[in-house]
């Protein structure tokens, strides 16, 4: 497009600037708004270098008409924005339209000069009159050197750099109202965060201002410079006003950066100042809450305790809450350490950290302080039950030595001195102990005493006291023995007749008895041995003639102290147990602190396996659930037991149910076991053996629980050894089977994880109850004829699985592997549902089989135990599960008989008789199975007694008179042929039991509680049926009828009483 106008940038002889407008003959189509901009964008270059500034228009239309002159002038009288200082037209250059100018101009004159002062010209050599020639370009006779392309480059180029010196100030001032009103968040991560983003945005700026600037240099230097000598002779000016534009554009970006760059110096300080202070505050509040916290745990430890376990325990959690203080101490040693340094920084919160350094300090101190103090008061009263135990302990070994010097070897002179000589040995040696002063004690103790240690002091010297007199009474016998010859002792078999122990009337007062005569009896002395051989304890029964009246007391004494030293056996028994849980315990810390937590310590990660780091659940499984319940739970009930020793079995009973942890530890341990063997090695497990100087691996602690669970069976033993009567007897024992049944449950859950194949899930199934391996022949019943197959000749060999809802059939596989890999396997092949089980206990010609039969024996496994009491025990499981669905069902049924209609039209069982037995002594007198329902028969939602199965039989709702069952058993032998021979349906009205549908079809004909006709049978054995509630008629087969209304499995037909027919049919044809 050939350009409109331009700005060549001469000078008028009166220095106003000159715009150019050549011959365009496009002028005139001009539109008014473009024509506008043009002329503001052109006066608004020479405005921005000079203030008051006039403008001289040259309108070159010399091949133009007046018609199109006239219009320009008309617009250009509109559309100029500036100061008009002269228009000059070069004139049309035709003679008729110079004359038609000449003309029109002469008549518009008046018109014209009022807007415009326009100058007619004839040529373009008169417009040296009004401008030089240097100010002129070539084409009006001039010589200033104009390009259109090169200044509307330029002219670009200016522009868009002033343009983007403008955005970058736009940028650098909204960046900087962002830094100055956003509000800061209250946490390191988003501070972090958000220093990371500004500080990438102050970059990206920065990167800008620099390629700016480079820019405009550029801009600058292809600019040049003009001399002031080149000025003073008048030469064009334009591109020295652009050169300056440019400096000045380019002065203005570096003060903007320099303004720019102190502004962010200024707020990234404050933002780091900022971040720091936030920093240090959320450690002052770490390290404040964990000084509080151990303060709070500090202030729950007391500072004595009732015996010396308790003590030692509470000063042990003492010393590692004061390990844990100095630890403490240290990391706030280290803080109040940067907060002298951001105070020697001048950071604007400077009073405030220096109050914080001060508070950290103070709360150190103080915890410090008083954890001396209370480690004072219990190492003192350490000190003191150190000492009672110490008199106790004597005590108990001078009733040991008591209990165990044999009086039938000191009835000679010489056996009395020597029995004498150790007695008084054994005083000089604990003359200590038994020179016990209580008052010294509490003279010594009295900044800790309280009230029960000052009763323990007297229960202390109150025992010493028992025993100095024991020990003189004994003193007193043996001198009488050693002073003179005494009667011959005679060593006879003990006699059955005779009285145990000392608890006949003879050796009571009260019998009045000649004391001064001389009486033949006998009794008990019971010889303790060593803890190593508390199995064989010895009773020896002697027979003494001496006089009764010199020797009572020496009898009664003996008695006295045998029946003493099973307590302390037992009290023996009671301690073991308490101090091998507190070492257990402590153990379980040590590993999950030593090992477990260390698999989370930064340091520790970098030598640790990369297999090993997610794997921590898998090594250790629920060993921390296992630490939490004994050390917060079971071990302090058993330290209650110390001074009430028969609670040890109600310890166990109540948590009985806490221990099934373990269950789920020991079916984890073989994964942690093979886990262990791979990283064995690792130098992660040999540093964290080396910090806690254990001689032995990982892999004895984690075997630990294991052990200790066998262990407190025997413990249990050893307390119901020594516990021959009192209080507590009953629950010593069952705790001891409830511990064993654990490991019974334990045992056959490890069994269990190694079922493969079975497709649903093992917990739907119900608790384990048995498993074990069997032999085992199948044998199937053939549809209505009962063929049966042949059994096979040998049997299979399986490991079945008893749960409380079914039983699984397993084939067990060879053990696979070889060393520590070896493993059971056991691969699932068939499942029967409890509540369609039936079973045959005695098999003629092996005392060690049984049957299992189900779906009305439809499906019989004949079974071979190892051994008869593997079988007792099989059935008993059994019989329990399936009596206790009859009782359910009865339930159930009572249930119903309540809420129904008086009216009952479904057949129903006389004298308590119950519907389906499904248990029998021989396997000749009863096939009786569960009920079992055909294809087309639904049981309604009251009868369906566990929908996790699909596929399997349900079993129906037993009769009223259930209670009846198990006397009158015997008195129903009837089998399955017997019954079917007299069990038969007669037309008539009946009530439903049970859903069914119509034979070939989906709908159901009769649904549970229907009043139902049977109107006539075919020759198939088909029933067509009328449902009287529903007016519906169908064939139903016999078989799923007696399900339908019931079958009565006792011998209805040979029963005297009428009246059990008339209850189940109301009407017949």
């Amino acid at each position: 497009m050939k350009e409109l106008a331009f700005l060549s940038g001469g000078r008028a002889k009166d220095n106003s600037w000159v715009i150019t407008f050549p011959e365009n003959a496009t002028f005139s189509e001009l539109p008014e708004s473009v024509l506008n901009d043009i002329l503001s964008y052109l006066t608004s270059i020479p405005r921005k270098q000079e203030s008051d500034v006039k403008f001289i228009l040259i309108l070159d239309r010399r091949m133009d008409t007046w018609t199109s002159l006239k219009l320009t002038l008309q617009k250009l009288s509109h559309s100029f924005p500036g100061n008009l200082h002269l228009l000059l037209v070069l004139r049309p250059s035709g003679f008729l339209q110079r004359t038609f100018t000449d003309i029109g101009f002469r008549f518009s004159q008046e018109d014209f000069i009022l807007k415009l002062p326009v100058v007619m010209l004839s040529s373009a050599s008169d417009l040296l009159d009004y401008i030089d020639e240097k100010q002129l370009t070539p084409e009006f006779g001039g010589t200033l050197e104009y390009s259109h392309r090169d200044w509307v480059v330029f002219r670009t180029a200016i522009e868009g750099f002033a343009l983007t010196v403008k955005e970058i100030a736009q940028m650098l001032q909204a960046f900087g109202t962002e830094l100055a009103e956003t509000e800061l968040p209250s946490d390191v991560y988003s501070i972090e965060h958000i220093l990371a983003k500004r500080t990438e945005k102050y970059f990206q700026l920065k990167d800008g201002i620099t390629s700016v600037m480079r820019e405009g240099g550029l801009l600058l230097n292809s600019l040049d410079r003009p001399t002031p000598s080149i000025v003073e002779e008048g030469q064009p000016c334009e591109k020295h006003a652009d050169w300056e534009t440019v400096r000045r554009l380019l002065a203005q970006l570096r003060e903007m950066e320099a303004a720019f760059d102190g502004f962010w110096e200024k707020h990234q300080l404050k933002i780091e100042q900022y971040l720091e202070l936030l920093k240090f505050e959320q450690r002052f509040e770490e390290l404040k809450n964990a000084t509080e916290f151990l303060k709070a745990q500090h202030l729950n430890i007391p500072d004595t305790g009732a015996n010396l376990s308790e003590v030692r325990q509470r000063l042990m959690d003492l010393n590692n809450l004061e390990e844990r203080s100095q630890d403490l101490t240290r990391k706030s040693q280290m803080v109040i350490l940067h907060g002298h340094q951001l105070a020697a920084s001048h950071h604007y919160a400077l009073d405030l950290i220096c109050q914080q350094c001060n508070e950290l300090r103070h709360m150190s101190d103080v915890l410090a302080e008083e954890i001396q103090i209370k480690q004072g008061h219990l190492s003192t009263t350490l000190e003191l039950h150190i000492r009672l135990q110490q008199a106790l302990e004597c005590c108990d070994k001078g009733a040991y030595f008591l209990a165990n010097q044999q009086m039938d070897k000191y009835q000679s002179r010489e056996g009395a001195q020597k029995a004498l000589m150790d007695l008084e040995n054994f005083l000089e040696n604990s003359s200590l102990y038994f020179s016990y002063d209580p008052q010294s004690l509490q003279y010594k103790f009295d900044s800790i005493l309280t009230d029960n240690l000052k009763a323990q002091i007297q229960a202390v010297h109150m025992k010493i006291e028992n025993v100095r007199e024991l020990f003189e009474n004994r003193q007193c016998c043996l001198k009488k023995l050693a002073d003179k010859q005494v009667r011959p002792v005679q060593l006879v078999a003990p006699r059955p007749e005779t009285p145990p122990r000392a608890k006949s009337p003879l050796f009571s007062p009260k019998h009045g008895m000649d004391f001064n005569s001389t009486l033949k009896f006998s009794f008990d002395i019971t010889l303790p041995g060593k803890r190593t051989t508390r199995k064989m304890q010895t009773t020896r029964k002697i027979e003494v003639m001496h006089d009764y009246q010199e020797k009572r007391n020496s009898l009664q004494l003996f008695i006295s102290e045998s029946e003493d030293s099973l307590d302390i056996l037992k009290g023996h028994v009671i301690h073991e147990l308490i101090e091998t849980e507190r070492i257990y315990v402590e153990e379980l810390y040590t590993v999950l602190l030593g090992y477990r937590a260390e698999m989370e310590n930064p340091t520790m990660i970098r030598i640790m396996p990369t297999s090993l780091r997610n794997a921590k659940n898998i090594l250790f499984g629920n060993m921390p659930e296992i630490y939490e319940f004994h050390n917060k739970i079971f071990l302090q009930n058993l330290e209650s037991c110390i001074e009430a020793p028969e609670k040890v079995g109600f310890c166990f009973l109540e948590r009985r149910e806490d221990f099934q942890m373990y269950e789920k530890y020991c079916q984890n341990k073989p994964r942690s076991d093979s886990l262990w063997r791979q990283f064995s090695d690792s130098t992660f497990f040999q540093e964290c053996q080396r910090k806690l100087e254990h001689k032995l691996a990982l892999d004895s602690y984690l075997l630990k629980p294991v052990q200790r669970l066998t262990k407190y069976q025997l413990l249990l033993k050893e307390l119901l050894k020594y516990s021959i009567n009192g209080d507590g007897i009953d629950d010593l024992q069952e705790a001891l089977v409830s511990m064993l049944d654990l490991l019974k449950s334990v045992n056959d859950s490890m069994h269990q994880i190694a079922i493969t194949g079975y497709n649903g899930e093992i917990n739907e199934l119900g608790r384990i109850l048995m498993q074990g391996s069997f032999s085992v022949w199948i044998t199937h019943k053939k549809g209505p004829t009962k063929m049966k197959e042949l059994a096979r000749f040998k049997p299979m060999q399986r490991h079945l699985f008893l749960y409380e809802r079914a039983l699984v059939f397993c084939k067990k596989r060879e053990e696979y592997g070889d060393g520590h890999d070896k493993t059971p396997s056991y691969s699932f092949k068939h499942i029967l549902k409890m509540n369609a089980v039936g079973i045959t206990e005695n098999i003629k010609g092996d005392n060690r089989k049984f049957e299992i039969w189900y779906s009305g024996r439809e499906e019989v496994y004949v079974v071979q135990a190892q051994t008869s009491e593997q079988k007792t025990a099989w059935l008993a499981e059994i019989r329990k599960i399936l009596t206790k669905q009859q009782e359910c069902m009865k339930v159930e049924k009572q249930k119903q008989n309540l809420s129904s209609d008086q009216l009952l039209l479904s057949p129903q069982i006389n004298e308590g008789k119950l519907q389906r037995v499904s248990v029998s002594s021989e396997e000749n007198d009863s096939e009786n199975t569960s009920p079992i329902i055909p294809e087309g028969l639904n049981l309604s939602p009251q009868h369906k007694s566990y929908r996790g199965w699909t596929g399997m039989s349900h079993s129906l709702e037993i009769c009223e008179g259930l209670d009846g069952w198990s006397n009158n058993l015997s008195s129903c032998p009837c089998s399955d042929t017997e019954e079917e021979d007299t069990m038969q349906l007669s037309p008539g009205k009946y009530k439903a039991l049970a859903d069914c549908k119509k034979r070939g079809s989906e709908d159901i004909l009769v649904k549970n509680g229907d009043v139902i006709q049977l109107l006539q049978e075919d020759g198939e054995g088909q029933w067509l049926v009328k449902n009287l509630n529903r007016k519906k008629e169908g064939w139903i087969h016999g078989n799923n009828l007696q399900i339908v209304i019931g079958e009565c499995r006792i011998r209805a037909g040979k029963m005297s009483d009428a009246a059990l027919c008339n209850a189940r049919k109301l009407s017949s044809p």
